[in-house]
């Protein structure tokens, strides 16, 4: 077995495992490009949440208000998901785009006779959502491609 123990630090070279470890470290690094799209998620997300006290339709459409709460949540527990387990969570990437299209279309739906502000606050954070989702979708393809790039050469 040979010593490791007085290597430099960050220096592998010569350790009996270095091209197992590398390539576990970009296989890790690899998998975190949706970080750039989880926190802006999860900002849309808690804004949709907490959007019907924010432009004041709690009241007055408290279905929308209701919808708005749970899509929101929903948005912001995927956005975390995303953040702590990215290479679980590629596939989820798609319920994103959907929960952004439910949020626009919503206010016609859930929502009998809903004002002006709500469908704008509705479409604007849907198109958010959908927009982010459609990033997270496209990265998760990307990554696989790249994968299974690697795995065939």
């Amino acid at each position: 077995m040979s010593d490791v123990s007085q290597r430099q630090r960050g220096d592998l070279s010569g350790h009996p495992d270095e091209r197992e470890m590398r390539d576990r470290y970009s296989r890790v690094l690899g998998q975190r490009d949706v970080v750039l799209f989880d926190g802006p998620l999860f900002l849309a997300g808690l804004y949709a949440a907490i959007s019907p006290w924010i432009v004041h339709f709690n009241g007055t459409h408290p279905e929308v208000a209701v919808n708005n709460l749970i899509t929101g949540i929903a948005v912001a527990l995927l956005a975390l998901g995303f953040g702590r387990a990215p290479e679980r969570m590629y596939g989820m990437s798609h319920a994103i785009i959907a929960i952004g299209v439910w949020l626009i279309v919503s206010p016609w739906i859930s929502g009998q006779g809903a004002d002006a502000g709500v469908i704008v606050n509705n479409i604007i954070i849907g198109a958010i959502i959908c927009a982010l989702g459609l990033a997270c979708a496209a990265t998760a393809l990307a990554a696989r491609r790249s994968v299974h790039r690697e795995m065939s050469s």
